[in-house]
């Protein structure tokens, strides 16, 4: 009988389900799909897999064939370290001398083998080698000789072939099998990189064997599983088989371990940033199905009391019921998954809903649960509170007053809100950071209370709403009547009376569409914002949309952009020197730039700097020739004021010696493209090849204008050879930051928005729809006292337009604030942190389009049921 007369509430109840568990599939599906870019993310970023440290007692040759016979290892290469008392110099007639330093005998190859360990910065790539910070301590520079003090033995003299750069010291430099708490604070600040061979003629003699320590670095080669989780204990779980393989002789430093533990606690922040960001819709979506649900609550009262009048039992009501529910939420469930199913295959491209095949079937299990829960909490709840709490007269009776909820009388939304202000305040005073696992590997700290500001916003704003549209439809009959004068003439009071009497189902339709808008739009406004800042984030590491950094010790001038422009896609080719300049004792990056054209291929914000705009600095320094723009750590370090002589020691073209240059300080940068986060100048570019007899550009900073700037860089790649190296945002935005920020979002931002789209037109048309048709019987009494149709679209029409314009007053306010709320999440994901909320207005402006044609369609619903004959109507309603 449901199905034959009820047909439409049971489809559209069982739509709502499908929504909901669709959502919440597909949100499986991305976090399966996010994972395993994770996991990708995680074990690429690490430069050495493993350091074996070779116990005393033990030899280092047996560790590394131990290790080469390792199925899962690509390959083993020994590295030996030396502890030196220190190091000392002489420049400029003066001596420099420095505490203890650490000397690194590097083997043949190792460079090749681990390409991320070392980056030269100045001079020669093999030989003797400084890091940045060792020369900047001894004032060396390629040429020079230094001295190396070794314990127990005479020192020894070297000549300087080239400065470098360890980009994982942290974890190049840890003490292996160490617990956490005896980890060194900090990199060493003095390094000599030396070839194995001329690390032995130094080491040998040594007369403290206890001064050297052996170490095997080691480059992985396994599978390993796409969850972080799963895939760290696989890492964890070799480490350790090796390490019971040679009895002791050895311990690993799992550096990719390491990385996978941070991946994964950033997949399980994750977990709960994006299952939070589509949970609202699920709840939504079950809103509307108890909506839908309800909506016939009347009816379905009346026909329970006829049945119990003709003698059915309490039980057999309630089983009626729960067959009911059973049926529409088995039906919506599965249709849902098999919904989630195609999404995710789409969208993410995995059916899968988890990294694994047990976690996909517990949020598959989990998530149809949540269909039924939905449909006996909206079909069979309702029954079982009347039967217990209702009369048969009182379920027959047609008018009736409901009393005031309980939470409105003593005041839950506006706790709520409080709790909602105070949570945000207090997590936002504890920042995001990125911190140093022992192992050098950065992972993020963060505070999950972040999350119970907006979850309790969403739940306090909903009751507010409630409130003020229950305050307003009963105390501001007059105001209604008024402003739907014009709309509804003399009828206009009567649609007021009508509204006043179904302020309760109003006001859930306002809530509904009010929290449909505000998902709809909060979740566009995040999902740009992550977009737009990890764009930002790429783009300022990687310069550009393509960058040609051209190779160490080649002279490629500024003419040489034109052959880049000639390139298909590419629309400018702007040159970027790239030099290093003594501030004081300190080494710092040098960037010359052509201020009036560099915004030309790469995007410069006002937050890269202080004092002004990006075009009030850039202006100020190319009105300044010898003018520069300083990092406010060196500002506060040198004690610096606008104007001030900096004089900085640049090396010379000609001579290969520093050459000591003149520069005002005009300006503060925060950021800079290509730039290091701490210390760093910009000046103008003619400048710096005047003084320094040299115009040698370092990068080309390259902006495409086809948008594919994988595409272009792959080009440029085979164009330029081996000459240059191309990098392209795609490839940085995979290798910068948490690998949270590795996440592509696109995928899922297209799929909530989708449903948002479905839940907006869902609880604006099918919910004031349904109100109509349970309405059939009032315009069959108006019919019958005269009314013309045109009077019965204009009765719903107006009732319409009021309740669609106070959900998207209420939705607008509620989005904005819970945006804020959102994006302020990002604040210590991204650097730099979002400066202003990314609005999609495009799709926030279709979205209230989708509200307005919704409440049109149900007039045009009104005009079709008002249609029929008032005598047949009132026939089958008695």
């Amino acid at each position: 009988g449901l199905l034959a007369r009820r047909s439409g509430r049971l489809v559209a109840v069982a739509l709502g389900i499908c929504v909901a568990v669709a959502l919440l599939g597909s949100l499986g599906s991305f976090q399966a799909a996010a994972r395993a870019t994770m996991t990708q993310r995680a074990v690429s970023s690490v430069a050495v897999d493993w350091q074996v440290q070779v116990q005393r007692g033990h030899r280092l040759a047996q560790v590394t064939s131990a290790l080469r016979d390792d199925r899962g290892v690509r390959d083993a290469l020994p590295v030996r370290f030396l502890a030196s008392p220190g190091l000392a110099s002489t420049s400029g007639g003066t001596r420099q001398q420095t505490g203890a330093a650490d000397i690194v005998g590097l083997p043949p190859g190792y460079r090749s083998v681990f390409p991320g360990a070392v980056r030269t910065l100045v001079g020669s790539g093999s030989g003797v080698l400084l890091t940045q910070q060792t020369a900047a301590n001894l004032h060396a520079t390629p040429g020079d000789e230094v001295t190396i003090e070794r314990p127990g033995a005479a020192p020894v003299r070297r000549t300087v072939a080239g400065v470098v750069e360890l980009p994982q010291a942290d974890s190049f430099f840890q003490h292996v099998g160490a617990p956490p708490a005896a980890q060194p604070v900090a990199p060493p600040d003095n390094v000599v990189l030396l070839p194995r061979k001329a690390f032995d003629r130094i080491g040998l003699a040594v007369a403290r064997p206890q001064a050297l320590t052996d170490q095997v670095h080691v480059a992985l080669d396994q599978a390993l599983a796409p969850d972080p989780a799963t895939a760290f204990s696989q890492s964890l779980a070799a480490a350790n088989n090796f390490e019971a393989t040679v009895s002791g002789a050895a311990k690993v430093g799992n550096n990719v371990g390491a990385a996978l533990d941070a991946a994964r606690e950033d997949a399980a922040y994750s977990r709960i940033l994006f299952t939070f960001l589509g949970l609202p819709g699920a709840v939504l979506a079950g809103l509307v199905t108890a909506t839908v649900a309800a909506a016939g609550a009347g009816r379905r009262r009346r026909e329970q009391s006829l049945l119990r009048t003709r003698g059915a039992t309490g039980a057999q009501v309630v089983r009626l019921a729960a067959v009911e529910a059973l049926v529409v939420g088995l039906v919506g469930s599965a249709a849902g998954i098999g919904l989630a199913t195609l999404v995710g295959g789409l969208a993410f491209g995995t059916t899968s809903f988890g990294a694994t095949v047990s976690s996909a079937l517990v949020w598959a299990a989990a998530a149809a649960a949540v269909g039924v829960v939905v449909a006996l909490l909206s079909v069979l709840g309702p029954v079982r509170r009347d039967l217990r709490e209702a009369t048969i007269v009182e379920g027959r009776t047609v008018v009736g007053r409901e009393p005031s909820p309980r939470w409105l009388r003593i005041g839950v939304d506006v706790a709520l809100i409080g709790a909602s202000v105070a949570v945000f305040w207090a997590a936002g005073r504890s920042k995001y950071a990125l911190v140093l696992a022992p192992e050098g590997v950065p992972k993020l700290s963060v505070s999950y209370w972040a999350f119970g500001g907006p979850a309790l916003l969403w739940l306090g704003a909903a009751l507010l709403i409630w409130r003020l549209s229950d305050l307003a439809l009963r105390r501001g009959r007059p105001a209604i009547g008024f402003l739907l004068r014009s709309l509804n003439g003399s009828l206009a009071g009567v649609v007021a009376a009508t509204m006043q009497r179904r302020r309760r189902l109003l006001s859930r339709a306002v809530v509904l569409i009010a929290l449909a808008f505000a998902f709809a739009v909060s979740t566009a406004t995040f999902n740009a914002t992550y977009a737009q800042q990890a764009e930002v984030d790429a783009q300022l590491t990687n310069g550009a949309d393509v960058a040609v950094t051209e190779s160490p010790g080649t002279h490629v001038g500024p003419a040489a952009g034109a052959r880049l422009v000639a390139a298909p896609g590419v629309r400018a080719a702007e040159p970027l020197q790239h030099r290093y300049a003594y501030v004081g004792t300190d080494l710092q990056d040098l960037y010359g730039i052509e201020p009036a054209s560099i915004g030309r291929a790469t995007s410069l914000q006002d937050d890269y700097f202080q004092g002004g705009t990006s075009t009030q600095l850039l202006d100020q320094l190319s009105a300044t020739p010898n003018g520069v723009l300083v990092s406010a750590e060196t500002v506060n370090d040198f004690q610096l004021r606008q104007g001030d002589t900096l004089r900085l020691r640049l090396q010379d073209a000609l001579t290969h010696r520093p050459v000591t240059v003149p520069f005002t300080y005009v300006g503060v940068v925060n950021e800079f493209p290509t730039a290091p986060k701490d210390s760093f100048l910009v000046a103008n570019a003619s400048y710096v090849a005047d003084r320094t007899g040299s115009n040698a550009v370092g990068t080309f900073l390259v902006d495409t204008a086809s948008g594919d700037a994988h595409r272009v860089a792959q080009q440029l790649s085979t164009t330029l050879g081996t000459s240059a190296s191309v990098s392209d945002v795609t490839q940085t935005r995979n290798l910068i930051g948490s690998s949270l920020t590795a996440v592509d979002l696109h995928g899922l931002s297209r799929v909530e928005l989708a449903f948002a789209v479905i839940l907006v037109l869902a609880a604006t048309g099918l919910v004031l729809g349904l109100g109509v048709a349970e309405r059939r019987r009032t315009f069959a009494i108006a019919s019958a006292l005269g009314a013309r149709r045109r009077q019965l679209v204009a009765l719903v029409l107006g009732e319409s337009i009021v309740v669609g314009v106070a959900g998207l007053a209420a939705g607008s306010l509620l989005a904005w604030a819970v945006s804020r709320m959102l994006v302020a999440v990002l604040s210590g994901v991204f650097d730099p942190p979002p400066a202003t909320l990314a609005v999609p207005w495009t799709y926030v402006i279709g979205v209230a389009l989708t509200v307005v044609v919704a409440v049109v369609g149900t007039a045009v619903v009104a005009a079709a049921s008002s249609r029929r004959a008032a005598v047949e109507e009132l026939r089958q309603l008695i």
